[in-house]
């Protein structure tokens, strides 16, 4: 029979073209898979085939886990501690095996055997098919729709398959069984039956990489498409960077007539593309990526990331787009958050942080509302700036003398200090339960505890809003974080029931 089973292996693998391995591996598993039968539980097995003689030898093993971790399932793994009586140096992540009566091989029956050995040879001749594929090193995928499942589509490509997933596509998009499909690669799941390719034609990726083929100078380094934020099939913002001189980046992209813009656009269902100018400077790229609002001024927050946007009533509705598209589009090109507002709006917000900054100075350096007044006019937004600002610069101020400077630079230094001690006892009346939630640092631990936040229950009481006034987190973050401290109430719940 181990002769018989040798000639079989090397008559497959003849007529299949595979290698002689991947037919004995099938037929390893086939016989494991009729040795776990014979057990009633989870056990692991496995079947060795000597490759020249054909004689074979069955194994029960089990995993090797940590101490700590527990059994997940006692019929194929074992502790440490206990592994380590049987085999003194055995490590975590290796097997204890042992051998166990090998099971005829024609117990497993013709039939199953050969079941199992196609479908390994036809695993073989995928994997084959698809590093093949891969190492075109193609990035879009360009195929036909063979069918749907369960709302997503199998796009084929010779005899490779991709899916593209019904987020990934382009909405209002009608495709149909046999139409021709573009599509970037996102990843390769091998995991997946069938299909493993996954594609999107949503992601800004894919727009990226259809203006790299229709734009021969991306491709030739003379141009640099930096960012990209789409609003699928509506409407997209591209950022482009030359690095010639010569070249001019958005009539480039834009092409004779448009016919480049266009192509991507037709490949898109008709999405519109903006073509921005990159910038180093973050209020000047944000001032292009706003286009075709005009901007009358910007102010910039670097410590929130944000920036205030003005602008007249008649680019207001401009600027922020149907809605809000435009803005959020310029957002996430950019990078920044962008507070769009007119001029009375920006002019109240600047009101209120000045009345803001006038208490605190008036509060923290004893000065009357004149003093801090003048500090605001010269740009004195914090203690901080008046503390450690060259001395030079506040010397220039005509209304003051040196003796005021030195007074006010003193009084500053004095009030952080204290602040900061204020600040550390604070921060120690935090619980320790709060110290160790995840998605805490100090930086975030010091505000809580500064907004009377010292307990995990205390900020599980918060409301999103409420925290990111705290923080200056985005709301997605602050609704995490308070989510994670609320885990341990639910855990209570379920421990009581």
């Amino acid at each position: 029979m181990n002769r018989e089973l040798l000639m079989l292996v090397e008559a497959i693998s003849r007529e299949k073209n595979v290698e002689r391995d991947v037919v004995f591996g099938a037929v390893e598993s086939a016989l494991a898979q009729a040795t776990k039968k014979l057990y009633a539980g989870e056990v692991d097995i496995r079947v060795a085939i000597d490759r020249d003689s054909g004689n074979y030898e069955t194994f029960r093993r089990w995993l090797v886990v940590p101490d700590d971790a527990g059994l997940q399932n006692p019929d194929a793994e074992e502790l440490l501690m206990d592994a380590r009586e049987r085999i003194a140096d055995v490590e975590e992540g290796e097997y204890i095996e042992e051998t166990v009566e090998s099971v005829p091989i024609g117990r497993i029956g013709a039939m199953a055997a050969k079941q199992v050995i196609l479908q390994k040879i036809r695993d073989a001749e995928r994997e084959m098919l698809l590093n093949d594929f891969m190492s075109r090193g193609d990035k879009i995928f360009v195929g036909t729709v063979k069918r749907m499942d369960k709302g997503d589509i199998i796009v084929e490509s010779g005899r490779v398959e991709g899916r593209l997933r019904r987020g990934e596509m382009i909405p209002k998009e009608n495709l149909r069984n046999g139409d021709r499909v573009r599509a970037m690669i996102m990843e390769v799941d091998l995991t997946l039956r069938g299909a493993p390719i996954i594609l999107s034609r949503a992601a800004p990726e894919f727009m990226i990489e259809l203006f790299r083929q229709e734009v021969p100078e991306i491709e030739q380094g003379l141009l640099e498409i930096k960012s990209c934020a789409r609003d699928p099939g509506s409407r997209a913002k591209i950022a482009v960077l030359s690095h010639d001189k010569r070249v001019d980046p958005i009539g480039t992209c834009v092409g004779v007539r448009g016919t480049r813009v266009n192509a991507v656009t037709n490949e898109l269902a008709g999405e519109r593309v903006d073509i921005v100018l990159w910038s180093e400077d973050p209020a000047q790229f944000v001032i292009g990526a706003l286009a075709p609002a005009n901007v009358s001024s910007i102010v910039v927050d670097e410590e929130k990331h944000a920036m205030d946007v003005v602008v007249d009533e008649e680019n207001l509705a401009i600027a922020i787009g149907r809605g809000g598209q435009n803005v959020r589009l310029a957002s996430e090109l950019t990078g920044w958050k962008i507070n769009i507002m007119d001029a009375n709006e920006s002019a109240q917000k600047q009101a209120e942080e000045s009345s803001t900054i006038r208490t605190l100075f008036m509060e923290k350096l004893d000065v009357d509302e004149e003093i801090a007044d003048i500090l605001i006019s010269e740009g004195f937004t914090s203690l901080e700036e008046v503390a450690y600002v060259p001395i030079q610069e506040m010397l220039e101020i005509e209304s003051f003398d040196e003796d005021t400077v030195n007074e006010l630079r003193a009084r500053a230094k004095d009030a952080l200090l204290t602040m900061e001690i204020a600040r550390e006892e604070s921060v120690e009346e935090v619980s320790q339960d709060l110290r160790d939630l995840d998605g805490l640092n100090p930086q975030l631990i010091a505000k809580l505890a500064e907004a009377g936040v010292h307990t995990r229950d205390d900020l599980a009481d918060l409301a999103v809003d409420e925290l990111t006034a705290i923080t200056g987190q985005s709301a997605d973050e602050a609704k995490t974080l308070i989510m994670k401290a609320r885990e341990h109430w639910f855990t209570s719940a379920a421990a009581h029931e």
